[in-house]
């Protein structure tokens, strides 16, 4: 086995119990230090339910990632430009980006759109801006999904947990998921720079867990600062919305709806 990252060699670092019958083994790379587990032969069993019934954040984490989006956007994208949300679940955060009055459409292999369904991706278009949110660590091939992702937007707004410099506790990191079997993939800052380098793309992150590949380079206390201080953030988007069209577009979205009920 090698690296899905670099292609360099791997290390077996431990074993565990994936969906409390799999022995399963983890590997990481001695190179970039990204982990990733063996060949997932389980993952048809894991996906029998699209969102883990563990995944009690699905909610917040659309409240709280909708606020954050609007600022990135805010501080470096065009407003009133088409979104897509890769990974998008139910499609909550869809639905709650196009209320703040973005042009946000869904895309999602595994779960149903509930909330967003007359606005699911045409994939043959280009997007601003593609976030994606606890997607990457499900990737079973990372360089050839990101590749796929690039092809439509060549910004790339995504939360994964980042692996710290220290393994002595990872066989008990709650991040992988081993009840649900879902995590395959864990990456460090140096894989995700390299994934950047092979991209041609810039790369920012927060340390902990919200990155960003984008064809500009973007300031990386900029990011920072937006990533994390919630106030900033408020102030940015504040501002950014001023630069929309429109406001909101529940009105919009109602109509269309009724024309094509």
């Amino acid at each position: 086995m090698l690296c899905k990252i670099c292609d360099q060699s791997l290390v077996s670092i431990f074993h565990a119990t994936v969906l409390k019958k799999y022995n399963v083994g983890y590997y990481r790379c001695s190179n970039c230090n990204f982990v990733q587990t063996e060949e997932p032969y389980w993952l048809e069993e894991a996906y029998s339910s699209a969102l883990a019934a563990q995944d009690i954040g699905t909610i917040n984490r659309a409240i709280n990632g909708s606020r954050v989006v609007e600022s990135v956007i805010a501080a470096a994208f065009n407003p009133n430009a088409k979104f897509i949300d890769w990974g998008g679940g139910y499609g909550v955060f869809t639905r709650l980006m196009r209320d703040k009055g973005y042009d946000f459409y869904w895309n999602d292999l595994h779960c149903k759109n509930l909330f967003a369904e007359q606005f699911t991706a045409n994939l043959d278009e280009q997007y601003e801006l593609m976030t994606s949110f606890e997607v990457f660590e499900h990737i079973s091939d990372p360089l050839k999904e990101i590749g796929n992702m690039i092809k439509i937007s060549p910004n790339i707004l995504f939360s994964t947990e980042i692996l710290q410099s220290s393994l002595i506790n990872l066989p008990d990191w709650w991040y992988l998921g081993l009840h649900h079997g879902q995590h395959i993939s864990f990456y460090s800052i140096r894989s995700l720079e390299i994934i950047a380098a092979k991209f041609g793309l810039h790369f920012v992150t927060d340390g902990r867990s919200l990155h960003l590949l984008s064809k500009n380079p973007i300031s990386a206390i900029t990011f920072k600062v937006i990533a994390r201080d919630g106030m900033v953030g408020r102030v940015i988007s504040r501002l950014g919305r001023l630069k929309l069209r429109n406001k909101s577009l529940i009105a919009h979205d109602y109509s269309r709806s009724v024309h094509e009920a």
